[in-house]
C-alpha cells in the first residue's frame, strides 16, 4: 500500500533523478537528514513504486550513435488491438528505435530513432521502420540539438 509523498520525499526523488549515483550520506546531507532515515525513505520509496530503478546514462556520440532523429508513424488501421498489437511487438524488435510513443492526434506513433548518421538512418528507415506491420505513413525530422 503506498501513502501520500511529502516534501522530503519530493526532494529525496529530485536529487536521485539528477544523479541516481548518490550515496546515502550525500543524499542525506542535500536534504537535511539523518543517514537512517533517508535511507528508509528511499527504501519506502523503492518499495511502493516511485523509484522503478537505476540506470545510466550512456553517451551515445561516444557509441558511434550520435544522429537522432524523430519519426512520426501513422498506422493503416488502428481499430481492434490486432494491429496496434502487432505493431507494438514488432517495433521492440528494432534495437536503433530509442523509444516508441504511442498517441492520440494525427498520426499513431513518435519514435525515436538513434542511428551513427542519415545515411544509417535512411537504411533503418526503409529495411526496418517502413517493414513495420500497419505502417501507412511516416515522417522524419533530424534532431539538430537536445535541449533538455
Amino acid at each position: 500500500m503506498s501513502r501520500n509523498i511529502d516534501a522530503i520525499d519530493r526532494r529525496i526523488l529530485e536529487e536521485l533523478e539528477r544523479d541516481g549515483r548518490l550515496s546515502i550520506v550525500e543524499l542525506s546531507s542535500r536534504v537535511n537528514l539523518t543517514n537512517t532515515p533517508c535511507s528508509e525513505r528511499v527504501k519506502r520509496l523503492e518499495r511502493s513504486g516511485y523509484i522503478s530503478g537505476y540506470r545510466a546514462i550512456l553517451n551515445m556520440e561516444k557509441l558511434g550513435l550520435g544522429h537522432l532523429t524523430v519519426v512520426q508513424v501513422s498506422l493503416s488501421a488502428t481499430a481492434g488491438n490486432n494491429s496496434l498489437d502487432a505493431f507494438n511487438i514488432a517495433v521492440s524488435q528494432v534495437s536503433e528505435i530509442e523509444s516508441c510513443l504511442m498517441l492520440a492526434g494525427s498520426f499513431d506513433y513518435l519514435l525515436t530513432v538513434r542511428t551513427r548518421d542519415i545515411v544509417h538512418f535512411r537504411q533503418v528507415l526503409g529495411e526496418k521502420i517502413n517493414k513495420l506491420p500497419g505502417i501507412l505513413q511516416t515522417n522524419s525530422f533530424a534532431v539538430m540539438e537536445v535541449v533538455r
